[in-house]
Parts: C-alpha cells; sequence; structure tokens
C-alpha cells in the first residue's frame, strides 16, 4: 500500500523527481525499472544509473532486532525529500532522481529505502546518489523503533556514513 506519492516540478536540471512511502514491502528493482520506463523520454541521455537499496539488518547495538517500526509526518517528510534533491540538483549535472521509503513494520531483510540517480555520467550519479542517502539518514525525518527480544527501543542516532 502506498502512503503518498509525489511527482514534482523542481528547478534546475531535473524536470521531475518521484519520491514515494510505502507502509508495506516493496520490490525497489521494479520499482526503479518502472520508473525508468515511463521516463522512456531520458533514456537516450542515461549515461549512468546509480541505485542504493538499505535492507534492515537483525542485529543493531550488540542486540538482535527483531523487526523494526518507522514513522514519519506525511507532507513534512516528503518536503525534507525535495530539498535534498534539489541540494544534489545543483551540485550535479542530473537527469532524474527517485526515493523511495518504507514507514510502519519492517521485519530483517526487508527492503527500507531505495534511491536512483540518472545522470550522463557515472561520476555524478555516483556522488550525487551517496549525497542523497547521507543526508536523508541523518536528516530526513523518519523515526525507528527497534523491536528486541524483550524490550522496544527508539533508535537516537544513524550511523554516520562519512
Amino acid at each position: 500500500m502506498r502512503i503518498a506519492s509525489d511527482t514534482c516540478e523542481i528547478y534546475s536540471q531535473i524536470d521531475t523527481m518521484k519520491i514515494e512511502i510505502f507502509s508495506e514491502s516493496y520490490d525497489p528493482w521494479q520499482w526503479v525499472k518502472s520508473y525508468q520506463d515511463e521516463r522512456a523520454d531520458l533514456q537516450h541521455n542515461f549515461g549512468a544509473t546509480t541505485v542504493f537499496i538499505g535492507t534492515m539488518r537483525d542485529f543493531n547495538e550488540g542486540d538482535d532486532v527483531q523487526s523494526m517500526y518507522l514513522e514519519h509526518y506525511p507532507g513534512m517528510t516528503e518536503k525534507s525529500l525535495q530539498k535534498i534533491i534539489q541540494q544534489a540538483s545543483e551540485n550535479w549535472d542530473l537527469l532524474d532522481i527517485c526515493i523511495a521509503h518504507r514507514v510502519g513494520q519492517v521485519f530483517p531483510g526487508e527492503p527500507i529505502v531505495c534511491v536512483a540517480v540518472w545522470s550522463a555520467h557515472r561520476k555524478e550519479a555516483y556522488e550525487a546518489n551517496r549525497m542523497i542517502m547521507e543526508h536523508l539518514k541523518s536528516s530526513a525525518p523518519f523515526w525507528k523503533k527497534e523491536q528486541l527480544t524483550h524490550e522496544d527501543r527508539w533508535v537516537d542516532n544513524n550511523t554516520e556514513g562519512f
């Protein structure tokens, strides 16, 4: 089930972008392929596509994690992701970007986040994808509660990437 879907205009090189929040498991590869197929008008310009998929692991801070519950504020979260995309498009010559993120109950092995970036050259696609992912982890308004064997706990800090 999709909670929110947004295709919106931003200024810079990118005409459209896609941000989608899912409340149930999704196939990130199929999601990227479907979006890329929708953007057939740009495919002759694609020289590079980078895709990052983050999945839930079954451990954190030395503890076994049974599942995790992700919360967000609809509208606020999408606006934050739009700002991150805007920043990337100002720093690199990009053709398109899409971000998918899970909320709700997530289990080990399930995808949480997918970031895809298209550009004419690999350097821009790699660097922009990494920047988007790092900013998403450190500043996007998602809150995580881990379900451990005998207790629940909120995740206070994400692992720094840089």
